[in-house]
């Protein structure tokens, strides 16, 4: 009897491929050191997939795979490995690095300077990255960490005998005072870089995180509800002021409202910009899809190779000043390095990898050397103080080039410290219009940290009449897991999660 391929397979090449699952496992090193290599391209049969920040990999195998087929792996910096597959005995896989020197750079008749590089790389930006329509098979993570560092509301008056400092402390320790939270998609995007063509065809989702370390709102509602139904008045109302501004606010809202920042006397405006956060809450709940599309809409329109992007490395150089540091190869590919820093009071510092042939720009790792932005006024501070990410692209059959991989960071740092007064006013009740009153102090300090990680699969063309068929019914809600599983993207492309991930469990699944 005549063994299947995949279980032959198998049998040959155990260490490196977990066939039970369908997949091609491994792990690209330095040969020369034997760390791990992060963000080497691995491609098979025109597809292609990124190692992770762990220089771990996993390639999902079907039928079309066969023993002969080439897997080829290249990486800046390092001679490119191409091999079948049965010749993969190990899990393990060593790329040589590549040390070129930039004397070596005798590619033309011209040695350019790091700033006629840049010029050309701008202009030939239409030749080089194309805006037709296309079909993208990706996979996106987001990834989010938030941590309190102060937490304080100090209560000076209350005459609401249980809103005390004691209650107002207990609920401050119910907010949980770090958590992480992580979203998976798979789905094939429609359109081309601009943010109003984009449709979203969602195929798989997950959510990871701790339930045990969401603050239960509900319940806090409740709470606050029933010490306002026993202590406030029928037809009262409540002043809430915070610094020099004040605003009114019906009863019944006060405690959707106290989750807002306070800092309007239009009390129209308040109200309908309540209403407003109320809407879109409920309809990113009831439209997931609508809200990744969102996102991965807002990462394509603005890359480096774009005309409106923060990331305007290229099309306002102006701004920096450029260095040639050093001359590589991607493959067989001759790679100017260039080394960037504000020449001003741009934001931004790093590494452009350009194509020596064809001054494409195909990798870009960038960040901030100041905050991106910052304010502070009255006592309500933000600081995002991070802002770096990695971008690669690939050159396609066609000659043009594509997003492959996608990764950014940011950290935002928000601050409120401020006087805080609640108090009731009452309509109806003759005499003293002034029923009760919490006044305090709050000083809140809050960081959150956001990752993105999308990397693109496979791309094909697609014509006008193909894109305008394609219309998006997107039921698909994320499913939710407390640990992470390996099993749950069985027989879907996706990025090796890193270590943190994989070792993730909430505390109700333990």
């Amino acid at each position: 009897m005549k063994y299947p391929f995949l279980f032959f397979l198998f049998i040959s090449i155990t260490a490196v491929h977990q066939l039970e699952s369908q997949y091609l496992n491994a792990t690209v090193l330095d040969s020369s050191n034997q760390q791990p290599i992060p963000y080497a391209t691995v491609q098979l049969n025109e597809k292609g997939v990124i190692t992770n920040e762990d220089g771990n990999f996993r390639f999902t195998l079907d039928e079309t795979i066969k023993e002969t087929d080439s897997i080829i792996i290249s990486c800046i910096g390092y001679e490119r490995m191409a091999k079948p597959l049965s010749q993969f005995k190990t899990a393990r896989i060593s790329l040589i690095p590549r040390a070129i020197e930039l004397k070596e750079v005798i590619v033309s008749n011209k040695n350019y300077t790091a700033d006629e590089i840049m010029a050309l790389v701008e202009d030939n930006l239409e030749k080089n990255y194309s805006n037709d329509l296309t079909k993208k098979r990706l996979f996106h993570r987001t990834s989010s960490f938030d941590r309190w560092i102060k937490s304080d509301f100090k209560v000076k008056k209350s005459s609401i005998p249980i809103l005390n400092q004691h209650f107002l402390d207990s609920v401050i320790a119910s907010v949980p005072k770090n958590n992480s939270y992580y979203s998976e998609i798979v789905g094939d995007l429609y359109g081309n870089y601009s943010k109003e063509t984009q449709k979203l065809d969602l195929l798989k989702a997950s959510k990871l995180f701790d339930k045990s370390k969401e603050l239960d709102a509900e319940k806090l509602e409740e709470k606050f509800n029933e010490i306002l139904k026993d202590n406030v008045k029928q037809g009262s109302y409540f002043k809430i002021k915070s610094g020099l501004f004040g605003t009114k606010v019906n009863a019944e809202e006060v405690s959707e409202y106290l989750e807002d920042e306070v800092d309007s006397t239009d009390v129209a405006a308040v109200n309908k910009q309540l209403a407003e956060r109320k809407k879109n809450k409920e309809e990113e709940q009831k439209n997931y899809a609508e809200w990744k599309r969102t996102d991965l809409a807002k990462i394509l329109s603005h890359l480096p190779t774009q005309e409106d992007t923060d990331l305007n490395f290229i099309t306002k150089s102006r701004k920096y000043d450029f260095t040639l540091t050093e001359f590589t190869y991607l493959g067989n590919d001759a790679v100017y390095l260039i080394k960037f820093q504000p020449s001003g009071s741009s934001d931004f510092e790093g590494t452009l990898y350009i194509n020596a042939d064809d001054f494409a720009l195909i990798q870009v790792d960038y960040t901030n050397v100041k905050p991106v932005k910052k304010f502070n006024v009255l006592g309500v501070s933000s600081n995002k103080y991070l802002s770096k990410g990695k971008i690669i692209f690939n050159k396609g059959i066609d000659g043009t080039y594509a997003l492959r991989y996608f990764e950014s960071e940011t950290g935002t740092k928000i601050g409120l410290k401020r006087p805080l007064k609640i108090i009731e006013k009452n309509k109806i009740v003759k005499g003293r219009n002034k029923q009760n009153e919490l006044s305090g102090a709050m000083d809140f300090v809050f960081i959150n940290v956001n990752k993105n990680e999308l990397i693109v699969f496979e791309s094909e063309s697609i014509s006008q009449a193909y894109y305008d068929a394609f219309i998006e019914n997107n039921a698909i809600s994320p499913t939710y897991m407390p640990k992470y599983d390996p099993n749950f993207w069985k027989g879907y492309a996706i990025m090796e999660p890193n270590t943190a991930i994989k070792e993730f469990s909430s505390a109700s699944s333990k």
